[in-house]
């Protein structure tokens, strides 16, 4: 695991967006795995800026990470329009090539099948990008989730629903239900990027990082992924033990790896 410590949100968003690009310079129809919540919009910004500057992200495919159960398509925090609004217009993405877990479904164990069928006729995903709750969610995988589980149904826990009552008119409007892919579908990824903000992350990415595997800690499954970067700022590292290490191994790094 790969850890980045930079001195703010603006900064990790555009150190992500860096890796991003690379790999669609490197591969233009490359497989992103996307993020809602507050964690990823720096990231999209930066993205979105570089778009401006001639990055081209039109033959890029993107799967969302997760979407609520019941909730409209239409409404504006169902993930299929947080997606559009975030990633799909400002990055210029084909929206065909964009696909989101279908909430509405009458038969949500078919859907996430279906939805997993998808991802690998896509040949999977090259890079998923994430963020992190305050509890150590990584898309809606919550504590005690399975750490080889596929995209299937969640109930949400209750610190989950108000920390995202932010984003409804009240919190009885945030949905107990979603669809979310599994730790071991993220694990599938070829790359994980996990972007985390401010002081509330800083025990959950002590945990990750630092902790063991453990249920308890569902985003410290990254720790048994073979290319996982977590990139985060100041105030979400402030619980690292180890973070002056981090520091010394990116700086020495590029003395023998000079384009990492």
């Amino acid at each position: 695991m790969e850890v980045v410590i930079v001195d703010g949100p603006a900064e990790a968003g555009a150190l992500a967006a860096a890796r991003i690009a690379e790999l669609v310079a490197a591969k233009p129809s490359a497989v992103l795995g996307v993020a809602t919540g507050s964690s990823p919009l720096e990231t999209y910004r930066s993205l979105a800026a570089r778009r401006d500057a001639g990055l081209d992200l039109s033959r890029v495919s993107a799967f969302a990470l997760d979407e609520y159960v019941g909730i409209r398509h239409d409404h504006p925090e169902s993930y299929h329009a947080v997606i559009e609004r975030e990633a799909v217009r400002p990055l210029g993405l084909d929206p065909s090539r964009v696909h989101v877990p279908d909430g509405l479904a009458a038969d949500l164990d078919a859907e996430c099948e279906d939805y997993e069928a998808r991802i690998a006729a896509a040949g999977g995903v090259d890079l998923q990008l994430l963020g992190i709750g305050a509890n150590g969610h990584i898309g809606f995988n919550e504590p005690s989730s399975s750490l080889s589980s596929r995209t299937r149904v969640k109930t949400l826990a209750p610190a989950t629903r108000e920390d995202n009552a932010r984003f409804f008119d009240s919190a009885d409007e945030v949905p107990v239900h979603c669809l979310t892919q599994g730790l071991g579908t993220i694990l599938d990824a070829r790359r994980a990027l996990l972007v985390a903000q401010g002081e509330s992350k800083a025990r959950a990415i002590a945990e990750i990082v630092e902790g063991p595997v453990s249920a308890r800690w569902p985003g410290s499954v990254l720790q048994l992924h073979r290319r996982a970067t977590i990139v985060v700022d100041e105030a979400a590292a402030s619980q690292l033990e180890l973070s002056d290490y981090y520091r010394h191994t990116v700086e020495h790094r590029r003395i023998v790896q000079p384009g990492v």
